[in-house]
Parts: structure tokens; sequence; C-alpha cells
């Protein structure tokens, strides 16, 4: 009987093979921010000065009494002291438009310079008692000697402004060189001590505060050339001043020893760039009053079309603070025409929205 020999296992039929899968892309790498080469920073450079040019020639134009632009162009080029356009242009509208401007140039660089000289993106330039000493200053001198005139209150100012950077800058100091963060917190300091000094005087005085505060709330109403000219030297220097020490504060934001392997001496740069803030928004307020706002919103847009590069931001923001404030005045003439809203007031209500909606948009750059 023979045994039953196992079946041989058969090998499994081949399975068809499967069409291939199409390979996954990889996962998409976050977006980045282009970065912001000279010739876009130039653009928007040259944006905001053509921007400028417009708003200045619409300053000439617009006021109690409207002159269209061709005969605003009219009148510059032709002499005719006799007519009210003329006068109108000449005495008022011209010294008025050329305030603006300057003052306007003046707080956009004393602002950026601010931001970078304390590391802090809330600074403006009344953050080192500039603002305060000046306040202070002509509310003192309107007090104890009578000050009725606009050219007495330059001076005063510029004096107060000058006495309150000087006493940030000793107490900042304290034993050792001066930091951000001791600069800041002296600054915030004295201005406490000279905002109660200057309440008590209006308080006490209600004659004081009925000469103060038309100067106090910000205004380019009543200037003339002269005023134009007592301030513009100190405005030009403290520009210049201030775009020399771009690459210092470049090297600074970097850190006091990595600043002070690059070249720069962090000491010597802020008492500099405290020199050029104090003449900066010392001269500017004592021409026009403190305005808020401008030297606090500007420079954060401008450094988001530029970058980090600082002579950038103070350039931009020497171009795109004058609009703000020119604009402003404007808006503030034809609101309540024949009367006209302060400055002061106007640049609030459009500062505000306008750094709300920078925070909101995107975070802050710590500096």
């Amino acid at each position: 009987m023979s045994t039953p020999v196992p079946a041989r296992p058969t090998a499994a039929a081949p399975q068809p093979a499967s069409p291939p899968q199409p390979a996954s892309p990889p996962p998409a790498a976050p977006a980045r921010r282009r970065p912001a080469t000279a010739a876009r920073r130039t653009a928007w450079l040259l944006g905001a000065l053509a921007l400028l040019a417009v708003l200045a020639v619409l300053s000439l134009g617009v006021g109690a009494r409207s002159i269209a632009p061709g005969q605003v162009l009219h009148v510059l080029l032709h002499r005719d002291p006799t007519g009210e356009d003329w006068i109108a242009v000449h005495h008022s509208r011209i010294p008025r438009t050329l305030l603006g401007i300057t003052v306007g140039a003046a707080l956009g660089i004393s602002g950026a310079m601010m931001q970078a000289l304390t590391r802090n993106p809330l600074a403006d330039p009344g953050l080192l008692g500039i603002n305060g000493g000046a306040a202070a200053a002509v509310a003192a001198g309107t007090a104890l000697f009578d000050l009725r005139t606009f050219h007495a209150f330059v001076w005063f100012a510029l004096l107060g402004a000058a006495v309150a950077a000087f006493v940030v800058q000793v107490l900042g100091g304290g034993r050792g060189a001066a930091t951000p963060a001791r600069l800041a917190l002296a600054g915030t300091a004295v201005t406490a001590v000279l905002t109660a000094f200057v309440n008590a005087l209006i308080l006490l005085d209600p004659q004081t505060l009925n000469r103060f505060r038309y100067w106090q709330i910000g205004t380019f109403a009543g200037v003339d050339s002269a005023a134009v000219g007592q301030v513009l030297p100190f405005l030009l220097t403290g520009a210049v001043l201030a775009l020399l020490l771009g690459r210092p504060l470049n090297a600074l934001a970097l850190g006091d020893d990595t600043g002070h392997a690059l070249g720069a001496h962090p000491a010597r740069t802020r008492a500099l760039s405290l020199l050029a803030v104090t003449l900066l928004c010392g001269a500017a307020t004592a021409a026009v009053g403190p305005i808020a706002f401008v030297g606090l919103a500007v420079p954060h847009l401008a450094r988001h079309l530029c970058g980090p590069d600082q002579r950038w931001i103070m350039l931009l923001s020497a171009a795109l603070a004058p609009v703000l404030l020119l604009a402003a005045d404007i808006l503030g003439r034809l609101l309540l025409r024949p009367a006209e809203l302060q400055v002061g007031v106007v640049t609030a209500f459009l500062g505000a929205p306008l750094f709300i909606a920078l925070v909101r948009g995107r975070r802050i750059a710590h500096l």
C-alpha cells in the first residue's frame, strides 16, 4: 500500500504592482517678509516727499479765506503787497506751513531716536522730561514775568527743555554710565515732578492758566517768519547730529558690548543722542507747544516700511511726520471754518487710531 505524497505548496500568485503615488509636497515654509531693499526704501521716501509737497500746497490755500491752487501759484510768483491773497499767503500761511514741516520733521526724528536710545517701543520725545521742562519754564515765566508774546515763550521753553534733559542725564547716569532703563526711569520721575509744578502754578494763578493753556494745547496759529527763524537753527543742528548718530545707534541696538566691539562708544552715543533729542524736541515744543502721538506713532510706521536701519527710519520719519502734522493742521482749519481746531487736538485724534492699528496689525518690534 503506497503512502500519499503531500501536496507541494503552490506559490502565491503575484499581485499587480500598485501605481506610484505622487510625492506629497513638502510642508510650506512660513511666509517671510521680504527685506526692505534700498530701492524700496528710496521709493517710500520719495512717495512721502511727494505727498508732503501736495499737502504744503493745500496748506497755502486752505483757511478761513480759501485760495485756489492756481491763485496760490500766482501769488508765489508775483509780488503784490497790497493784495489780500498775497498778504494771507506770505504773512500767515507760508510761515505756518514751514513751521509745520520743520516741527513735524523734528518730532519724527526725535521720536525715532528716543525709541532707539531707550530700546522702548512706547517711548516718545516727552519721555526724557523735555516736554515737561519746556512747559514748566513757560508756566513759571508766565507767572513770574508776565510773558505774553510767542517769542518770549520760545526762549523760556528752550531753556526749560535743556535743564530738564541735563537733570535726566545726571540722574540716569547715577554712579555709572547711563543705561536705557535708567534714562527712562529718570525721565518719568522728572516729568511727574514738573507736571505737578505746572498744575500748582496754574491752579494758584488763574491768569497764568488763561495765557498758558493756549500754548499748552499745541497750535500753529499766530506764528510768523520771525518765529520760524528763531527755532530753525536748533532744529537743523539737532537733525544733522541725529543723522550722524544713525550708525552708532544701529550698533548699540545689538547691545553695549557688541556695539563697543563694532566701534561705537555707548556713553558718548547716548549723551550726543540726548543732546540731539533736546535740540529737536525742545525747539519744536517751544515753537508750537507739546503735540502728542506724532513722535510716538510715526517711527513705528517708518520702521514697518524700511526695516530696522536707524538711518532710514530717521529719514522716513522726517518725511512722514510733517505729512501727518500738515494733514492735521489742514483738517483743523476745515472742520470749524471760519474758526479752527488746534493742531494738537487733531493729531491726538489721528495719531491714536494710527498707533492702535500698528499695534493690532503686527507685533511691535523689540528694540
